[in-house]
């Protein structure tokens, strides 16, 4: 015998999957904007961080004009590494690449328990981020080119911490705030 008529299961079969589909729909716009979900950061650069160290902002600032920059030039790498530990100092006390060798300076810095320290000058970075970071350490690290350095590349450098261990990241070449910007151009359909 059957309780339910065919048109009652018919329809409830029918509810069941416009829920389903307008429950798919849904979710499909849910999450990132499609216009800012590309969205590069303010300030260019990678990020990376091992044991109480983060790495933020690292890049190489160079104008390559050219196809690359030639072997026996200097570019500068310019991060902020933080000390993420609420008790425990940390020094740098190595960064190596396989396009030249790193100098820094001062040698070996010291990253002191919630502080910061900036390597180069951090450009692009806005004036209000730098008063918080007024209590950061300053040092500065060249790279003297070994190998061909070009735009739109990665250069693998491990950094080396006395107490964090090693991190190796790929590091972008950007301009810095000298350079001028290319404009790039709006995406068909993009505004308001």
């Amino acid at each position: 015998m059957n309780l339910f008529p065919t048109r009652a299961s018919a329809f409830g079969g029918g509810l069941v999957a416009c829920v389903m589909i307008a429950a798919t729909l849904t979710g499909c716009s849910a999450g990132q904007q499609s216009q800012t979900s590309t969205q590069e950061p303010a300030v260019n650069g990678a990020s990376g961080g091992t044991g109480n160290i983060a790495l933020r902002y690292v890049r190489i600032r160079a104008q390559v004009t050219g196809a690359a920059l030639q072997p026996g030039g200097t570019v500068d790498l310019l991060f902020v590494a933080t000390n993420q530990s609420g008790t425990d100092s940390d020094r740098l006390v190595g960064i190596t690449s396989d396009i030249g060798p790193v100098t820094l300076n001062p040698a070996n810095p010291d990253i002191g328990a919630t502080r910061s320290l900036i390597v180069g000058k951090p450009d692009g970075v806005e004036a209000d981020a730098m008063a918080a970071l007024s209590t950061a350490g300053k040092a500065n690290a060249t790279v003297k080119l070994t190998k061909p350095l070009a735009n739109a590349l990665t250069y693998e450098f491990a950094f080396t911490f006395e107490h964090a261990g090693q991190v190796t990241i790929g590091v972008p070449v950007t301009a810095g705030d000298t350079a001028p910007r290319a404009e790039q151009p709006a995406p068909a359909g993009a505004g308001h």
